[in-house]
């Protein structure tokens, strides 16, 4: 939040993540972006700069539900499942990184301070 409280609003709806945990989960969420878009967040809980793309999602969030499947992997604690992302979306890892998974495919990337509601909405 900005100082005092100026120059930001927090969403009035926060992130309904799906946790990431398996790789059989991973397929079955990659299979579900053919009917609705996947955003997969790749979070490091030991990196501050994850931790402020993590909050700066959760505060500016205003993102319809029905308009992606938001997902969330610790990959400290799911790097078999972090590793099998890139591979199967032909993705270089980075972290924090957030990934648009369109009918299997992934139409967005985005890491670091470049991670963004915006941005998500400009590609939905």
């Amino acid at each position: 939040m900005g100082f005092f409280g100026f120059g930001k609003s927090k969403a009035s709806t926060s992130i309904d993540w799906v946790n990431l945990d398996s790789i059989d989960l991973l397929n079955e969420l990659i299979e579900g972006s053919n009917t609705k878009p996947v955003l997969f967040l790749k979070h490091s809980t030991r990196c501050s700069i994850s931790s402020m793309a993590l909050s700066r999602l959760e505060n500016y969030w205003d993102i319809e539900e029905d308009a992606l499947t938001p997902v969330y992997l610790d990959l400290i604690k799911f790097r078999d499942v972090s590793n099998e992302i890139s591979h199967v979306l032909n993705v270089m890892h980075q972290s924090p990184q957030i990934l648009l998974v369109k009918d299997g495919k992934c139409i967005y990337q985005a890491s670091h301070n470049e991670i963004s509601v915006d941005s998500i909405k400009s590609k939905l």
